[in-house]
C-alpha cells in the first residue's frame, strides 16, 4: 500500500509540476496613447508608407505590449517567456500547470491559453479580426537574363514572362521566415545580394541572437530559389529585391522541443517585425500541424483559416498590407494528414 501512496504522489507531483506551453492574454494595452503620439517608436516610415499606399490605418493592434505586463510574467513564479505577440497582445509562456494557471489571477490577465487543448475551457478561444486589402501593381520595362540551367525551373513558373515585364522584385522587401540561413554570407550564389548590400538584416527568434547565418540551410536553399544569382547557372525569381532572414523554426533540439508550439509564436514574432521594417511579402516554407508532443498537435477541425496561433498571424500581416505566402506542406500523398499546414490554411494566404 505504500508503495502505491509513493507512486500516486510521484505521479501527482509530475503532472503538477511538468512543463507546459501556454499563451497568456492581456486585456488592454495602456501605453496606447503613447503609441499613437509616435508611431515611429514603433514602426518604420517604410512600414506607414505602406499602410498609407493601402488606406490601412494604423490600429490598437500596431500598439506594442506592455512593458509592464512582459516584466510581471517573466518574474513570476517558475515562469519562462519563450515568444511575445503584440498582434494578438500576449507571451507564448512555459511552465508547470499550476504557475501558469496561477496567471490567471493577474488583473491584467483576459485569458490563459494552453498549448494541450484538453487543459482549457471551451471559451478559451482567441478570435483576430482580418478585413481584405487591394494591392495595385503596375507594369514597366522589359528585362531578360542568361539562365543557363536553371531556365527550366523559372520557366515552369513562367517567372521568365514577370521578369520580361520588370517584376524582378526591384524596389520590394521580402522577409524570409525559415529554419537557418547557414552560407549566405560566404556562398557565391548569393554574392550579388552581398555585393549590393540587398541584404538588410534578419534575426534567430529560436537563440535570441542577432547571428542569423546559422543553425541549418534550409533558409539558404528557399533564398537560394528567389535572390540567387549567377550568370549563365542561376537566376532566382526575386534577384533584385532586399531580403530580411529571419530564424523561426527549430530545426536542432531534442525531443520534446523541436516541433513545439512557440515555433508557430516565433513565426508571428517574426511577421511582426517584417512589418515593422516595412517588408511587402512574407514568405515562408515552413508548416505545423503534429507535434513531438502530441498533446500540442493540431487536429483538422483547428484548419478553419483563423483558429491557429500562426494562422491568425499571418491574416493579421495580410491585413497590414502585407503578402503572404507559405508551403503547403509534404503530406499531400499522406492518407493520414492530406490537408495544408498552418499557417499555409490562413484565410488570406498564398
Amino acid at each position: 500500500m505504500r508503495k502505491i501512496i509513493v507512486f500516486l504522489f510521484l505521479v501527482s507531483s509530475f503532472v503538477g509540476f511538468s512543463q507546459e506551453d501556454a499563451w497568456v492574454y492581456f486585456k488592454d494595452k495602456p501605453n496606447s496613447t503613447t503609441f499613437f503620439s509616435n508611431p515611429l517608436s514603433e514602426l518604420s516610415q517604410r512600414a506607414l508608407d505602406r499602410r498609407t499606399a493601402q488606406g490601412i490605418a494604423l490600429d490598437l493592434i500596431d500598439v506594442p505590449v506592455y512593458q509592464s505586463y512582459i516584466d510581471q510574467i517573466t518574474t513570476s513564479n517558475g515562469i519562462t517567456v519563450k515568444a511575445k505577440s503584440k498582434w494578438l497582445n500576449c507571451l507564448h509562456i512555459r511552465g508547470s500547470r499550476d504557475n501558469i494557471n496561477a496567471l490567471k489571477l493577474l488583473s491584467f490577465v483576459s485569458s490563459v491559453v494552453f498549448a494541450d487543448k484538453t487543459l482549457n475551457s471551451q471559451n478559451t478561444k482567441i478570435k483576430a479580426k482580418v478585413k481584405l486589402t487591394p494591392v495595385n501593381k503596375t507594369m514597366q520595362t522589359a528585362v531578360t537574363y542568361n539562365y543557363g540551367t536553371s531556365a527550366n525551373q523559372i520557366q515552369m513558373l513562367n517567372g521568365h514572362l514577370l521578369h520580361q515585364m520588370n517584376y524582378t522584385g526591384s524596389g520590394k522587401i521580402i522577409a524570409v521566415l525559415d529554419s537557418g540561413f547557414q552560407g549566405v554570407d560566404s556562398a557565391l550564389p548569393f554574392q550579388r545580394l552581398r555585393d549590393n548590400n540587398q541584404i538588410l538584416g534578419g534575426y534567430d527568434y529560436v537563440n535570441k541572437s542577432t547571428n542569423f547565418y546559422t543553425r541549418h540551410s534550409h533558409g539558404t536553399m528557399v533564398l537560394s530559389t528567389m535572390g540567387g544569382y549567377k550568370d549563365g547557372q542561376l537566376v532566382g525569381t526575386a534577384p533584385d529585391s532586399k531580403y530580411y532572414l529571419y530564424i523561426t523554426e527549430d530545426a536542432i533540439s531534442a525531443f520534446p522541443y523541436n516541433e513545439n508550439p512557440v515555433e508557430e509564436s516565433n513565426w508571428v514574432e517574426a511577421a511582426e517585425e517584417a512589418d515593422r521594417v516595412g517588408a511587402d511579402i512574407i514568405t515562408s516554407s515552413l508548416g505545423y500541424f503534429g507535434y513531438d508532443d502530441s498533446s500540442y498537435s493540431h487536429t483538422y477541425s483547428d484548419m478553419t483559416g483563423n483558429v491557429a496561433f500562426a494562422s491568425k498571424g499571418a491574416n493579421i500581416a495580410f491585413e497590414k498590407g502585407i503578402i503572404v505566402v507559405a508551403s503547403a506542406g509534404n503530406e499531400g500523398q499522406d492518407q493520414t494528414e492530406p490537408h495544408l499546414g498552418i499557417p499555409a490554411e490562413a484565410k488570406n494566404v498564398i
